[in-house]
């Protein structure tokens, strides 16, 4: 219970805990914290030695994300490592594999070290298909240091595609760039709302004025985070729905200077409605039920189709934040398409379709369009024949003792392979093309394609962002709290990982009570509807 809601070790010595089990039991003897505490270790131990056997057995390739977390309370980096594959039964799994403290300094060799023993460790190094990294210099150095130290022969075509870039930390990067473009343009709407949320008194008086108006107030002003550009786009949303609200203050209140004119409205509404796609692969991209890879690619050409034409819209300060944001995309347009597009391929509702259909409206000449199609292509032909060369090899070495003249020729084997992904690729689609079509089951069952199915389950496993090991550092952020701030990080780990591998155990057994399967939650009143103050008086844990 402490390790999956996050409730203190020391809970057990809570004069109110101890009371309430008294009250069902009086004869039971309550354990210290530091009971509790080696408990925790050998939960962690027990649950650590499963969680490896279920990797160990694993057959496909293992995705990995990892970022960098600095604990405000501690002042400790730590890194979150997650293992993403798709198991025998085609299910699409994620597992923490390793929560770990690294003392600085956070160099490109020291996290190197640190993730390479890890993979040893847990016996990735020979599985591991993509690292999913945050865009960093860093990491770009780490990713050369572990290419050096790991056997490129297991890697995908010897390591070219083992680094994946955070798509969503690139979209960031992007929207970052254009927003700057619009500088002051948006100053008066967010100085209006920090006017408005500054006192108690004024947001009582801002949604006083908004019921005399018949504007509802069901969502609440929010100011922006400037490095958030997710933040501003929320905050401007808002905003516009009180554009009368603001404008009737302006009227009744003498401090406030700051009302925007019509045309700073203008520019929010079409900043807005610009922004829309950007939020919403964004919400994609970093939703903590990742989806399979197949569906990254279109949305990544969608923002670039609408970057296009944002270029021509006519209003100079959206074709300026435009021009701005494309020069970002294109400097990681080719570092991120290449795989996602193999994912695309591997889409039996699409398959090249897809890209040609997009690439020839996002190439204005046909040469560049068909030199790309050629380069993803061409990185599925080579996928192809790697994975065809290992499985004639596992073949030969199970068929040992039969006669040579039994086993096919290279060049027969090699033909054979390349035929069935050609009539894949032209075959057509009897199926429904909804948004609700499940690749997984569609590839489980495809068993006249075996080189293609083991393909496919490597692939369809890569994140395309560090989401799944960033979420990890807000259950950190509430295990090391102020209260808790001294909490070893040997500690941590074992309740960072061991809460995660027992929700996951309880999901597969008993997956239709997702809802319960929540950490934590804001406590509501249902009759008011408002938050109740916390007033925990929690010990510093040691």
């Amino acid at each position: 219970m402490i390790v999956l809601h996050e409730y203190p070790l020391s809970m057990v010595e809570h004069f109110g805990f101890r009371r309430f089990l008294s009250s069902l039991q009086p004869l039971f003897k309550v354990v210290s914290r530091n009971t509790v505490k080696s408990d925790i270790m050998k939960i962690y131990e027990f649950e650590k030695t499963k969680t490896m056997r279920i990797i160990e057995k694993n057959t496909s390739k293992i995705a990995i994300t990892t970022n960098m977390w600095t604990a405000s309370n501690q002042k400790k980096g730590y890194m979150a490592i997650t293992a993403h594959f798709i198991d025998e039964t085609w299910k699409l799994r994620s597992r923490i594999i390793r929560f770990i403290y690294v003392p600085c300094p956070h160099t490109a060799k020291v996290l190197c070290d640190v993730l390479v023993d890890c993979l040893m460790d847990w016996f990735i190094d020979r599985k591991l298909s993509t690292l999913t990294l945050d865009n960093c210099t860093t990491n770009d150095a780490m990713i050369n240091l572990i290419l050096n130290k790991l056997d490129n022969q297991s890697l995908w075509l010897e390591g070219s595609l083992l680094h994946m870039r955070c798509c969503a930390h690139i979209l960031n990067l992007i929207v970052r760039d254009g927003m700057d473009v619009i500088g002051d343009g948006i100053e008066n709407i967010r100085s209006s709302v920090a006017f408005w949320v500054a006192t108690p008194k004024r947001c009582e008086k801002f949604d006083e004025t908004a019921r005399l108006l018949k504007v509802s107030t069901s969502r609440k002003l929010v100011l922006d985070c400037k490095t958030r550009w997710n933040s501003t786009y929320k905050m401007l949303k808002v905003a516009i729905c009180y554009k009368d609200v603001f404008t009737r203050l302006k009227q009744r209140e003498p401090l406030y200077k700051s009302a925007p004119k019509e045309e700073e409205w203008e520019i929010a509404r079409d900043i807005c409605d610009k922004l829309k796609v950007f939020n919403s692969v964004t919400e994609l991209f970093s939703g903590t039920e990742y989806p399979t890879a197949n569906l990254y690619f279109p949305k990544i050409c969608e923002i670039k189709m609408s970057l296009k034409e944002w270029l021509c819209c006519g209003k100079s300060i959206i074709e300026r934040m435009a021009m701005r944001m494309l020069d970002k995309f294109e400097k990681y347009w080719f570092q991120i398409n290449g795989i996602m597009g193999v994912a695309t391929v591997l889409d039996p509702r699409y398959k090249l379709r897809l890209l040609h259909y997009y690439f020839s409206l996002i190439y204005t000449n046909g040469e560049d369009a068909k030199k790309e199609i050629e380069r993803i292509q061409d990185i599925c032909y080579n996928l192809l024949n790697e994975y065809s060369l290992k499985s004639k090899a596992s073949e030969v070495g199970a068929s040992y003792q039969s006669s040579a003249s039994s086993l096919p020729s290279p060049d027969e084997s090699e033909t054979d392979h390349m035929s069935k992904y050609d009539k894949f690729v032209a075959s057509d689609f009897k199926g429904n093309r909804l948004p609700d079509f499940d690749i997984l089951s569609w590839w489980k069952n495809a068993l006249k394609y075996p080189t293609l199915q083991l393909i496919a389950r490597d692939v369809l496993a890569i994140p395309i962002s560090t989401v799944a090991s960033e979420s990890a550092f807000s259950t950190g952020g509430r295990f090391i709290s102020p209260h808790r701030s001294r909490l070893h990080h040997d500690t941590l780990e074992a309740l960072m990982c061991s809460q995660d591998w027992l929700w996951n155990e309880a999901k597969e057994i008993d997956a239709t009570n997702s809802e319960c399967y929540t950490t934590f939650h804001d406590d509501v009143d249902d009759e008011t509807n408002e938050d109740i103050l916390d007033t925990d008086t929690y010990h510093d844990e040691l």
